[in-house]
């Protein structure tokens, strides 16, 4: 089974990632759960969803405490949240970042998310919206092929705007 955890802020997009990258790994025939982890708090406030793709059935509906993967939509959540607490000790992180930070111990890679946001214009209420160019990056990592990506963001969203930036951050991401 490999388990994901996304980190972000209400409003990012993180739990409609969690949802889209579940829905594409059903799309390419895996078994996938996807559940968020919140509060009454308000966007802004730090949100934590979690993602499980396996071939056989899932019968774990837990948070995620020892994750393969960590996905920070936003680098100011680690200032408040261990993101990397549990983290496995091979496991990998995916930062929204313009460049690569060190991660001791674990293989690191950097997207601009926010920027492939800004320059679609994908911004509700002020904030870009993550959530669809990190399934692009996901995809290039081969965590979910590309085209059940794009099926499961056209099939979530209408605006193809979604589909471009996933797109673009498949294109950015170094693997």
């Amino acid at each position: 089974m490999y388990e994901i955890r996304i980190h972000s802020r209400g409003g990012q997009g993180g739990v409609t990632a969690a949802r889209l990258l579940a829905l594409a790994a059903f799309r390419d025939g895996k078994y996938a759960t996807a559940c968020p982890f919140y509060g009454a708090e308000r966007r802004g406030a730090p949100v934590v969803s979690y993602v499980r793709i396996d071939d056989h059935p899932i019968r774990v509906y837990s948070q995620i405490r020892n994750p393969d993967l960590v996905v920070i939509l936003d680098t100011s959540v680690m200032e408040v949240v261990d993101v990397f607490h549990g983290l496995k000790p091979d496991g990998k992180v995916v930062l929204n970042a313009t460049r690569e930070k060190e991660i001791a111990g674990h293989t690191t890679y950097a997207v601009d998310l926010t920027g492939i946001a800004l320059s679609l214009n994908l911004v509700i209420a002020g904030s870009p919206i993550l959530n669809t160019p990190v399934i692009g990056a996901l995809a290039k990592m081969g965590i979910i092929s590309m085209d059940s990506a794009r099926n499961a963001i056209a099939e979530m969203f209408s605006d193809d705007r979604n589909v471009k930036a996933a797109e673009a951050a498949y294109k950015e991401l170094v693997v």
